[in-house]
């Protein structure tokens, strides 16, 4: 497979590594110091384009590559508020896109527990939920994409609960979400129940971003051939009711 790198900072170099260990090759990089490339996207004959680079870049990257007709799998979060209209983009096109908040498996076997641990404790009022995440110090957004999608699927089957807010509550009705950037870590991600009595937790720990690039390559890998929108619920064949 014929890949195209956008965005060549630690995830991307991580990417690539992981995919020259599998025979694939890579036939474009761009990043910050020559953007002009992406211009020679088509040319290159990549079959997928892999975008990790900032919220404020997002949208336009993943725009030309789908404007060009090269599929794109991306994992940069921060940009949500303008995910329908890449949607809409990429249906128009006939194109196809692959987006997660995290292409960790173990993260996205976490997202599918939180849905039902939240239908289940629904019933118990004394336990208060709350979700923590800690990221190191060079991530740019807060609470993370993985925290966003973690709340708003509690939120969703949590009715006690409106709306989450960050560090801070105003109020009963609201989700506490707590972010944490501390050194160099990979990711860590909580949520949380706690009574008087007990604390129930459901815990995941990234060890290092190896296992987000082993998954976002599984992503890509899956995505050729394919037309539409897709997440990872499609790609590890979970339940359809996730945020990817």
């Amino acid at each position: 497979m014929k890949i195209a790198l956008i965005g060549y900072g630690r995830m991307g170099h991580e990417v690539e590594a992981v995919a020259l260990a599998k025979k694939h090759q890579i036939v474009l990089r761009v990043d910050r110091d020559n953007p002009a490339d992406m211009e020679r996207l088509k040319s290159s004959g990549a079959d997928v384009a892999m975008e990790f680079t900032t919220p404020a870049t997002a949208f336009d990257n993943i725009r030309k590559c789908l404007e060009q007709g090269v599929p794109v799998v991306s994992g940069t979060t921060g940009w949500n508020d303008r995910m329908d209209e890449i949607h809409r983009l990429c249906r128009s096109v006939d194109g196809a896109f692959f987006h997660a908040a995290n292409f960790n498996i173990g993260v996205n076997i976490m997202f599918h527990l939180n849905r039902e641990l939240a239908r289940i404790m629904n019933q118990f009022p004394r336990y208060e939920p709350s979700i923590e995440e800690t990221h190191h110090t060079r991530k740019l957004d807060a609470p993370s994409g993985t925290a966003v999608v973690l709340a708003g699927d509690l939120l969703e089957r949590y009715p006690g609960k409106k709306a989450w807010e960050l560090n801070e509550t105003s109020g009963k009705d609201k989700l506490l979400v707590r972010a944490f950037r501390e050194g160099d870590v990979p990711g860590t991600h909580v949520v949380r129940y706690e009574s008087p009595n007990d604390r129930l937790e459901l815990i995941h720990t990234a060890f290092s971003r190896k296992g987000f690039a082993e998954g976002a390559l599984l992503a890509a890998e899956f995505l050729r051939g394919k037309k539409g929108v897709f997440g990872m619920h499609h790609l590890l064949k979970l339940d359809n009711t996730g945020r990817s």
